[in-house]
């Protein structure tokens, strides 16, 4: 028995056979050990004692979403006497759709006064035949940033026409003109 003993400590577990034998019964052993201290058999694959419904940590009570507060932005400001940013859109649309037979100079001249200058150099060029639309289908959608920038939607038969505007000084000018085809 002795030499049964001897064999087995110095030929087997110090092959690799041996060595890789032995680790997988310690592993094993761990494993059922976790098992069996945790209550857990082989059925089992959730979570034990644990609460039967979601877990929640806004009071319901209180009616509070999560959602952080996000304030509106200011109001624009206009400078009295001055036109609104509704009105500069109105006006300015309406200048930029222009009329058949209008002449560029003409166009040009309309859209001059409701321009920022960066505006009136960007559009230096530009022929009153490429607008792609003819007339305004709803009423414009006013979207203010703060109290001296804002954003115009302006609903067209071919799309869409967003503006900038800006009032630096408490006069409102259009500064960007896109257009997005509907």
């Amino acid at each position: 028995m002795k030499r049964a003993v001897e064999f087995l400590f110095t030929r087997v577990l110090r092959s690799r056979a041996g060595i890789a034998v032995a680790i997988a019964v310690l592993v094993i052993g761990v494993i059922g050990a976790a098992r069996l201290t945790a209550g857990v058999t082989g059925a089992d694959s959730g979570l034990t004692g644990g609460p039967a419904g979601p877990i929640s940590t806004v009071d319901p009570e209180f009616g509070d979403d999560g959602a952080i507060y996000t304030p509106s932005p200011p109001a624009p400001v206009t400078s009295p006497g001055e036109l609104t940013p509704e009105q500069i859109a109105d006006r300015f649309t309406t200048a930029w759709l222009g009329t058949q037979g209008i002449t560029a100079e003409q166009w040009h001249a309309d859209l001059r006064p409701l321009s920022t200058p960066a505006l009136i150099e960007k559009m230096a060029g530009v022929e009153p035949e490429a607008v792609p639309a003819g007339r305004v289908t709803g009423q414009p959608t006013l979207r203010p940033q703060n109290e001296t920038f804002v954003e115009v939607l302006v609903p067209l038969d071919a799309g869409q026409l967003r503006l900038e505007l800006v009032a630096p000084e408490g006069r409102w000018l259009v500064d960007a003109v896109d257009w997005e085809r509907g």
